[in-house]
């Protein structure tokens, strides 16, 4: 099927489901869900957002800036999921608890909005990754159109380009709990050194990166191409100094590089064993 097929489909389910609430995080994926089904339902389009501490909140304000652009109405809800035993523990299914929460909670803004339907930005390529928040998804009648449509990563990619939608080649930014190690607790601290420490080395000018908390230490990882230039400018010495700052004891950075979804690997590759 073409682009141009998947595109029309895309905006054919959008039409039969006649409203909306689209689980929005500010990525390319749900951007690209919610601009076409704004663009297909018009006012029957609510943007809807869990914020909590797992969340940076540089990806709220830019969710947030980026809904402002589409012109869609966007509604910010608080979740509770890092309070919960469940989530803090940290288990393998740990999103399982977050969508749980999420989903409870923006069917109630659904309902409040008398919209018909919850959809989120699942495409095709997440089904075959650990992934328990899709389980949550189905438990709550949560649509994903563009799995429904056929849609590839790259397909959104595209699509959204062709669309002018900003986040285009915005890189993926997954919770800030998927920083800590599965069976490590989580708890709002860790994640708000998580946080402080990305912050700073985006401050630097890196855009892909992840800082993985190990306990009292905290493992830097940068895409290869970086790595260069961060030892290039001499820029481990000021960091360093920052990430003490803000509570680690130790600091690494991986010469392997930056590479999505490493901590599920393990996981995958249990599952595939069995």
């Amino acid at each position: 099927m073409t682009l141009q097929r998947k595109y029309e489909k895309l905006q054919s389910l959008f039409r039969k489901m006649g409203s909306v609430a689209v689980a929005y995080s500010g990525g390319v994926d749900s951007a690209l869900v919610l601009a076409v089904a704004h663009s297909v339902l018009n006012g029957k389009t609510l943007a809807v957002t869990g914020n909590s501490a797992s969340l940076a909140q540089r990806e709220l304000t830019a969710a947030t800036n980026l809904a402002k652009t589409l012109g869609v109405a966007h509604h910010v809800i608080d979740t509770e999921e890092v309070a919960t035993p469940e989530y803090a523990a940290n288990p393998v299914n740990r999103c399982y608890y977050c969508k749980s929460e999420l989903y409870s909670k923006l069917q109630e803004v659904a309902d409040q909005h008398h919209l018909k339907h919850i959809v989120n930005g699942t495409n095709v390529d997440d089904l075959g990754d650990h992934r328990p928040g899709l389980v949550s998804a189905r438990e709550a009648n949560v649509r994903s159109p563009l799995c429904e449509a056929g849609i590839t990563k790259q397909d959104v990619r595209d699509l959204a380009r062709q669309l002018g939608l900003p986040v285009w080649d915005k890189p993926a930014m997954p919770c800030l709990s998927s920083r800590i190690p599965y069976e490590q607790a989580v708890t709002p601290e860790k994640l708000a050194m998580v946080e402080q420490a990305e912050d700073f080395l985006i401050s630097l000018g890196f855009k892909q990166l992840r800082v993985r908390h190990f306990g009292e230490s905290a493992r830097i990882e940068l895409l290869q191409e970086d790595l260069p230039r961060f030892y290039k400018e001499n820029l481990f010495e000021p960091v360093h100094k920052r990430f003490l700052e803000i509570g680690f004891k130790e600091v690494t950075v991986d010469s392997e590089g930056f590479r999505s979804g490493r901590l599920n690997e393990a996981v995958t590759a249990a599952t595939e064993g069995k």
